[in-house]
């Protein structure tokens, strides 16, 4: 639960970074770490909504995992993953 909270705030971190700058977070007391990074950004073509795409990486017990994915920012302010 800690390592989710630690990941949650790099990727809040990360909604506003620069483009290609990863924000790291770690957790010394399990070992866990990880990055989220920005990679490109623009407008939903179909909703006009700003949208990011990330690259994350987790690494628990020396096993390293990437994803991606995308997220939109809504009317309201905050994000949504929408992929």
């Amino acid at each position: 639960e800690a390592d989710q909270v630690r990941h949650n705030q790099a990727y809040q971190q990360a909604q506003t970074a620069p483009l290609n700058q990863p924000v790291s977070w770690n957790n010394p007391n399990t070992g866990a770490s990880g990055t989220v990074t920005a990679t490109r950004d623009g407008n939903n073509q179909s909703t006009g909504a700003y949208c990011r795409e990330f690259r994350q990486t987790v690494t628990i017990g020396g096993q390293t995992q990437e994803a991606y994915g995308r997220a939109c920012r809504q009317p309201d302010g905050s994000w949504k993953i929408v992929q």
